[in-house]
């Protein structure tokens, strides 16, 4: 199970983005929260901006798809893209999402 995390403008850009990764079956769940506020260097100056982070949940086989998906959907030009491999799973929760990726039909 990988972990991916993005950062977007508004809270209705992080649920469009959310909603539409779980209907097209790229993730089993993203999560949306903030506002956060991000503190960091673009185009040579400091900036500070309100964002909201979406975290999604998925499985090895969906993260090509996924990475192409949020780069392409993405209003920022250089967006936020973290994934990482979880170490540890939850027994129930990996067969859940396994249940999950495998039974939607979209």
């Amino acid at each position: 199970m990988l972990i991916a995390t993005t950062t977007l403008p508004t809270r209705l850009a992080a649920d469009q983005l959310a909603a539409a990764a779980i209907a097209q079956n790229l993730a089993v769940c993203a999560q949306v929260e903030g506002p956060l506020h991000s503190h960091y260097v673009w185009e040579g100056r400091q900036a500070v901006s309100e964002e909201w982070r979406v975290t999604f949940k998925l499985l090895a086989e969906t993260a090509t798809a996924l990475s192409a998906y949020v780069h392409g959907a993405h209003p920022y030009a250089t967006p936020q893209w973290l994934v990482v491999k979880v170490e540890q799973t939850g027994e129930k929760y990996l067969s859940w999402a396994r249940q999950t990726r495998s039974s939607v039909n979209f």
